[in-house]
């Protein structure tokens, strides 16, 4: 399986204020608003990201970093495998995901994803 990037998910409670402090003070450049995310990138390279998360739209728990792969169903038949907790079942979301939540073994919360296939 391939990793393509991964970002940390910052919980913002004031998700207006934390995302111009990132652009003001360090420079990022906001790629993606939907209101409850914010996904801000440096400008020289947008694989360096942040993302702002005041909850998640769909899920129970607040992710602490996203894992993109090029087979998120692979990963997830890994993690069943292995007996790894699913915190949010395997999800075709609407903002054109699929995705699924674990913990590790320390407690952190991965969202683990792929991006789907357009088909227009």
């Amino acid at each position: 399986m391939r990793i393509h990037r991964v970002v940390p998910n910052i919980r913002a409670t004031d998700i207006a204020a934390t995302r111009d402090h990132y652009v003001r003070v360090l420079g990022f450049e906001v790629v993606m608003d939907m209101g409850w995310i914010v996904t801000l990138c440096s400008p020289e390279d947008r694989k360096r990201q942040l993302a702002l998360i005041t909850e998640d739209a769909s899920a129970p728990e607040h992710p602490d970093i996203s894992v993109e792969v090029d087979d998120v169903d692979a990963a997830h038949a890994a993690a069943v495998e292995r007996g790894v907790e699913i915190v949010h079942p395997l999800t075709d979301e609407p903002w054109g995901v699929r995705r699924f939540f674990h913990r590790d073994p320390s407690g952190t919360v991965v969202n683990t994803l792929s991006h789907q296939e357009r088909s227009d």
